[in-house]
């Protein structure tokens, strides 16, 4: 039996359900669809790849009718999730033939004027949406529903006046869904302004600690690089991410990998739109073995069977290393965490321990490596094509460990 007929959806959405292979509704649409059905206002604790947009998604096309102008509004913190956002909405939405479009900055707005024209759902960043807003191009008065997509992420990122801006230009008969990673105190107070008796639920973390293993490598600096090479030579398991804080590290490593012929390609906040969505869709259809990142890719982006995931540096910040590692051990499936530690990484990795007492982190000894072909400086990355060659980084890793519990 469907579940989702359980749900009170229309016969047309159940089986542009049927035709997409979802058979069994995950937790939060468990929780979340009979209530987006009823058009009671929601807020929900959920991690990208939990299933979240079809939950909002069922209820936006439910309720908006085709050709009575911008109906709904779906607000996300990047451009890739706003592009993702919309596709999965243009293809639950195929029986109703409602436009959908994505708005975003980084490209032309001209065509984005036009086809505001004629859309009925809406997905998009803050900034470029405000433009819009100023520029008297887009027509909110018949906006209905509102959602606010990785809403944690989007007020990390200093979106909050953007955001509240957006909802007081909303017509007050509507209705709002919060979805977020984590329930900051901030979306509940936004909640108690702008919401109306919202209903709470959690669907808990999609990542199964049971099958994720977290490991570090106390490693000199300029042995990372080579040890990073080594470990990716030699993984062929599934997917994986190398994440790194700056986009000047992200250049170096990516260019480092590739002359040392490991499929790897690199996405930062440096790069195009078009560049980015590009590289995203050949990293899903396993053009390339590796991606190497900024935080950029670290939420909002879904990615399947990466199996492992590389920290080539620690954030900053605890919740950024939280979310990386959620990259993997998805769904039922067996994940792996590298942590590469040089003495620029310790403090940084004790913040993370500290935050989160429950981590088991275990150290490994250092492999024997050969020699690596460097052709880029991690301070000044060259452009342009590769020109390897050169001799292997040598050094010796220091004995410091991390503090906290392991």
């Amino acid at each position: 039996m469907n579940k989702f007929k359980e749900f009170g959806l229309s016969e047309n959405l159940l089986k542009i359900i049927e035709k997409l292979g979802i058979k069994v509704p995950t937790k939060i649409q468990v929780q979340t669809i009979p209530h987006v059905i009823k058009g009671k206002d929601v807020i929900g604790e959920s991690e990208t790849g939990s299933g979240k947009t079809l939950a909002f998604g069922c209820g936006i096309v439910e309720q908006v009718e085709k050709g009575q102008g911008l109906q709904a509004l779906v607000l996300t913190p990047t451009r890739e999730l706003a592009e993702q956002v919309k596709q999965s909405l243009i293809s639950i939405s195929e029986h109703k033939s409602l436009k959908v479009i994505s708005v975003y900055g980084g490209v032309s707005i001209d065509p984005q004027i036009r086809d505001l024209m004629n859309s009925e759902v809406v997905v998009a960043t803050p900034g470029r949406f405000l433009d819009h807003y100023q520029r008297r191009t887009i027509n909110m008065s018949k906006v209905k529903i509102l959602v606010l997509d990785e809403a944690d992420r989007m007020l990390d990122m200093g979106f909050m006046d953007d955001v509240e801006r957006i909802i007081q230009s909303c017509p007050k008969k509507r209705q709002t869904m919060f979805f977020s990673a984590t329930i900051l105190p901030i979306i509940i107070r936004l909640s108690k302004k702008y919401m109306v008796d919202p209903i709470k639920v959690s669907a808990g973390r999609y990542v199964d600690p049971s099958k994720l293993k977290q490991v570090y490598y106390d490693v000199s600096k300029n042995l990372k690089l080579s040890l990073l090479i080594h470990l990716l030579r030699h993984d062929k398991s599934g997917l994986c991410m190398v994440f790194c804080n700056t986009k000047s590290t992200v250049d170096f490593v990516a260019k480092n990998l590739v002359a040392n012929e490991v499929e790897a390609v690199a996405i930062h906040g440096g790069f195009t739109q078009n560049k980015r969505s590009k590289t995203m869709e050949q990293f899903n259809k396993n053009k390339y073995h590796v991606l190497v990142c900024t935080d950029v890719a670290a939420r909002g982006l879904h990615i399947d069977n990466v199996s492992h995931v590389y920290n080539y540096e620690v954030p900053r910040d605890p919740t950024d290393y939280v979310h990386r590692i959620g990259r993997t051990a998805r769904a039922g499936l067996n994940g792996k965490v590298v942590n590469l530690l040089c003495n620029l990484d310790f403090d940084n990795f004790n913040k993370v321990l500290r935050d989160n007492s429950s981590f088991n982190v275990d150290k490994v000894d250092l492999p024997e490596m050969g020699k690596i072909l460097p052709v880029a400086s991690s301070k000044t990355p060259r452009r342009g094509k590769f020109k390897p060659g050169g001799r292997g980084f040598h050094s010796r890793s220091s004995n410091r460990r991390p503090r906290g519990r392991f």
